[in-house]
């Protein structure tokens, strides 16, 4: 187009021009100054780490950082204590505006259980049960038991009823059944206290209740009388009454029994 056709175009239009310069104009001053400057305002702020302080403690350094704390959630987890933070959102180190919201998750500690009964259940069952509460089965003893069948669970380490963390391990102690073993009741009467201790322990038996009663005639601590009665068949562990020789008024006394 001739340069006299361009002026003479531009002389007609000027005022269209003149719009259409103030536009663009405007356009790339909101775009490229007020605009980023409007969405940048206030996104200085770097994000505190507040990952495992306990819950109070980053609410204050949220605070401290003009930003907006939240407690998200509270979960269960077993490597940080009860009331601390696990986790935040956003990370730290984020840059964001004043007054951002950061979301917390709170650990609710150690997931807690109750653990089964197991006494007279047989050791495979009693596996499963504390399987399905989440616990795992520790050692396994076994003893002799008037009250248990054989191969059923006669005592537990941990009582049921009981909470116990999540994945503990809970020991049994397994019935043998009867003791097959007997043993003859040895005679200790007419033998001092002490002298009795001695022969029912060698026997494998116990010292039971021991009850002192009035006599002249004999020694004080001598043996008067005992239950089970000399002869008798007994089983090892057992306990055997002593009646004692005192001087004075009759009297019982409980002494604890020796292993």
């Amino acid at each position: 187009m001739p340069t006299s056709a361009l002026s003479h175009f531009a002389r007609k239009h000027r005022k269209g021009l003149f719009i259409l310069g103030g536009f663009l104009g405007f356009f790339i001053i909101m775009n490229y100054i007020v605009l980023p400057i409007y969405v940048n305002q206030g996104s200085r702020l770097s994000v505190p780490k507040v990952v495992g302080l306990p819950l109070e403690r980053a609410k204050v350094a949220l605070d401290s950082a003009r930003m907006q704390p939240i407690e998200a959630e509270t979960r269960p987890d077993p490597t940080h204590p009860a009331g601390t933070v696990i986790s935040q959102n956003p990370l730290p180190g984020a840059v964001v505006k004043e007054g951002r919201r950061v979301y917390l998750a709170v650990s609710g500690g150690e997931i807690m259980v109750v653990v089964p009964l197991l006494r007279g259940k047989s050791t495979r069952d009693a596996r499963f049960a504390l399987e399905r509460y989440g616990l795992k089965l520790g050692p396994i003893g076994s003893d002799f038991s008037e009250s248990f069948p054989e191969n059923t669970v006669m005592d537990q380490s941990v009582p049921a009823d009981r909470e116990v963390a999540k994945g503990s391990a809970v020991g049994i102690t397994v019935s043998r059944g009867k003791s097959l073993l007997e043993v003859s009741i040895p005679a200790v009467v007419g033998k001092s206290l002490t002298e009795a201790e001695k022969i029912l322990h060698a026997a494998g038996l116990k010292v039971g209740i021991v009850t002192y009663q009035p006599g002249f005639d004999l020694l004080p601590n001598t043996v008067v009388d005992q239950f089970p009665r000399p002869g008798e068949p007994g089983r090892p562990g057992q306990e055997v009454d002593l009646f004692v020789v005192k001087v004075g008024q009759p009297s019982v006394e409980f002494q604890p029994s020796e292993k």
